[in-house]
């Protein structure tokens, strides 16, 4: 589940008058916060007599009049937001869009520019949080910038600049995209996502909806930490890995994707990623937490992407497989309900290296139990390269033990 998948345009809503009467309402509330809360109200104009019983009124008009006033409303939350909220942008999603005829199939994507056929597909988020000379480095969402043929970067001041994508990670859903440094003056501050307290402050920045609610503030607490979150990676409706990350109930809309969590000192202390979307759920969103964020854009800095050991299998949860084929096939004993079995065994990997065939069962993987594919996958990306591990698995029913050397996946 995620706040969008590739950040759709925002479109007419079929409930104009539902969004119209919310947004009034958030002003009224507005309103009355500035009127019953803890600041203080300043007259400063001679002329308003406000003990008419009628309200404001200019005594020599006798007409109503809005009244000039000094308010007190700096807190906690204020400075907070001030610290960060120049360095969270908007990104922009372009796509070429097909044209009528077959036109030319290897069009590149600088003259899709200069003819103008490019096209904003989404819209999401970023943070700005590292200036390096000329260049600045953005942390976004990967479903945000997903399928580009050109990335387009909104400044909060409302200034427009073209974008490079240095890499992305699809397992983590983070991108790191480069800008000029010329027109950038603040960036991000990194917390530690480690030491949260559940309840304590936690504000959300971004462009819900999209650009034309750029620079929105939304704030709640930290709900939990360490949540693991379903989800489905590659897009066939199966979910395929867990995201671990922090809950909050602060507002996150479609278009906050890649924005910025931060606490009340103004740190981004997570990266908005998800939200549950359902007619009964309210206020669970989801952003993965600050500590992971900055090791992975730290390697797709340096490599254009994130290095994984891979142990070379295709995999099967047991429960996949009919207890007649448990027993016909993989000779299982009664006993065994779960683990993951071997589909296929890439040639010259890790596990065929190490011993592992067709129709195994993987049941322990460096001494922690696994039960489906994905509790096998975190396992195994957790794994450090060239690190030997044991695998325990059942082969034609029998438990056997092995070892096998982690290395990286070797592009053909």
């Amino acid at each position: 589940m995620r706040a969008s998948n590739t950040e759709p345009s925002p479109k007419k809503s079929k409930k104009n008058g539902s969004l119209r009467g919310s947004i009034i309402g958030g002003l009224i509330g507005g309103l009355i916060v500035a009127a019953l809360g803890g600041g203080y109200l300043l007259a400063t104009d001679d002329s308003i007599n406000s003990d008419t019983g009628t309200g404001m009124v200019d005594e020599n008009t006798g007409e109503v009049i809005t009244t000039k006033v000094s308010v007190d409303v700096t807190s906690d939350v204020t400075e907070a937001v001030e610290k960060v909220e120049d360095s969270v942008v908007s990104v922009v999603n372009m796509q070429s869009q097909a044209s009528e005829g077959f036109g030319d199939a290897f069009e590149t994507k600088e003259s899709l520019q200069e003819e103008g056929s490019l096209e904003t597909a989404g819209e999401g988020s970023g943070v700005i949080y590292k200036k390096d000379d000329d260049t600045a480095y953005i942390v976004t969402n990967n479903h945000v910038i997903d399928g580009s043929d050109a990335i387009e970067v909104i400044l909060k001041d409302g200034t427009k600049v073209e974008a490079e994508l240095i890499g992305t990670d699809i397992w983590t859903d983070l991108a790191v995209l480069s800008i000029s440094a010329e027109n950038i003056t603040t960036v991000a501050t990194f917390g530690d996502s480690e030491v949260l307290r559940v309840g304590e402050p936690a504000i959300a920045i971004g462009s819900p909806l999209g650009t034309n609610f750029a620079s929105s503030v939304t704030q709640g607490i930290i709900s939990a930490k360490n949540r693991s979150v379903e989800t489905d990676i590659t897009g066939d409706g199966v979910v395929d890995w867990e995201v671990t990350a922090i809950q909050t109930d602060a507002a996150i809309n479609p278009g906050n994707s890649g924005g910025a969590l931060i606490n009340i000192a103004g740190q981004v202390i997570g990266i908005n990623s998800m939200k549950i979307s359902s007619d009964t759920v309210e206020g669970m969103g989801f952003a993965i937490p600050s500590n992971d964020v900055v090791s992975i854009i730290n390697q797709l800095e340096a490599n254009g992407e994130v290095v994984r050991p891979v142990l070379g299998v295709n995999l099967l949860d047991l429960t996949e497989i009919s207890e007649q084929q448990q027993e016909s096939i993989l000779n299982l004993p009664e006993e065994v309900t779960s683990g993951i079995v071997v589909a296929e065994v890439e040639p010259d990997s890790a596990a065929e290296v190490g011993g592992l065939e067709q129709y195994d069962v993987i049941v322990k993987f460096n001494g922690v139990e696994v039960t489906d594919s994905i509790s096998l996958r975190k396992e195994i990306y957790a794994a450090e390269l060239g690190k030997e591990i044991e695998v325990e698995y059942y082969h034609d029913g029998e438990l056997q033990k092995t070892t096998v050397t982690m290395t990286a996946e070797i592009d053909l």
